[in-house]
């Protein structure tokens, strides 16, 4: 072979490689390939919650769903000219559905790092919570360490932060670990637990519908409510997008108009909070 016909064969030889090592579909997915696909579709599948008022509310007549999360991600889904598609599930089960791609989005969600091993956490929080003690009437919680004793049974949700938060100061109490709220506060009215582990929003909506205590023990552990999408390429858009989305809704006090407007809506006293904290 001569020597221009060697240097043909070995260019030729160097582009079939890089033809194989090609991939179209990764060569496909830039910095907006999720925000594609999901406007591709028309749709962005969120979750809803039975038992989780006022975040998420359920017409039991139409099926409906309504609540502050439904309305911030209505919000999202018509910025990006979409629909919203709930999809019913619990907060233990959100790792398991982003990874099945049943779900593009959750809100109001805690940091966790072990869903964060599967899951994109965005950094700013959409508000600040704190974590709460519901108990029966009578029976305030001032501090954590009252109820970190082997006489104290506290029951939390499965597979939620507030099971993390149990394990964590009150190795010493009995858990009872229930599958939703409304299992929660069964066990609580029917005596079998002292105090069940809520974030504070979420407690003071219990208290609305059942008698009885909510305290913000010491140390205040404040709780900050972001947002996390499934960890995959093509994602780097979708967050930027929610982060300016966050950022515009905390900067220009969207977020906490609308979140005290729907509690006020309910008739859920906000008084209780403490002075030094916001959300």
């Amino acid at each position: 072979m001569s020597f221009f016909g060697k240097i043909l064969r070995a260019c030729a030889l160097g582009a079939a490689v890089a033809i194989g090592a090609w991939n179209p579909a990764a060569a496909q997915e830039g910095p907006s390939a999720v925000i594609d696909q999901i406007r591709a579709s028309g749709e962005l599948k969120v979750p809803v919650m039975i038992g989780e008022e006022p975040g998420y509310i359920k017409d039991p007549a139409t099926g409906n769903w309504s609540g502050f999360y439904v309305d911030f991600l209505t919000d999202l889904a018509t910025t990006l000219g979409v629909k919203i598609v709930p999809v019913e599930t619990t907060w233990g089960n959100l790792a398991a559905d982003f990874q099945s791609n049943k779900i593009d989005i959750a809100i109001g969600v805690n940091p966790n790092p072990k869903r964060g091993l599967v899951v994109d956490y965005l950094w700013e929080p959409l508000f600040t919570d704190a974590w709460g003690v519901f108990s029966p009437k009578g029976k305030p919680v001032a501090t954590w360490a009252e109820l970190n004793s082997p006489d104290k049974t506290v029951v939390v949700q499965k597979g939620s932060t507030m099971q993390v938060v149990a394990e964590s100061l009150l190795p010493k109490a009995k858990l009872t670990v229930v599958e939703d709220r409304n299992l929660a506060i069964m066990e609580l009215q029917a005596g079998r637990a002292d105090a069940m582990i809520q974030s504070i929003f979420d407690a003071l909506q219990i208290a609305k519908q059942v008698n009885g205590e909510v305290s913000v023990p010491e140390p205040i552990l404040r709780n900050p409510a972001t947002l996390a999408v499934t960890r995959k390429p093509g994602n780097e858009g979708f967050i930027n997008f929610l982060t300016n989305w966050i950022q515009q809704q905390r900067s220009l006090g969207l977020a906490q108009g609308r979140l005290a407007k729907s509690w006020e809506d309910r008739g859920i006293d906000l008084s209780i909070l403490p002075s030094n904290f916001s959300f």
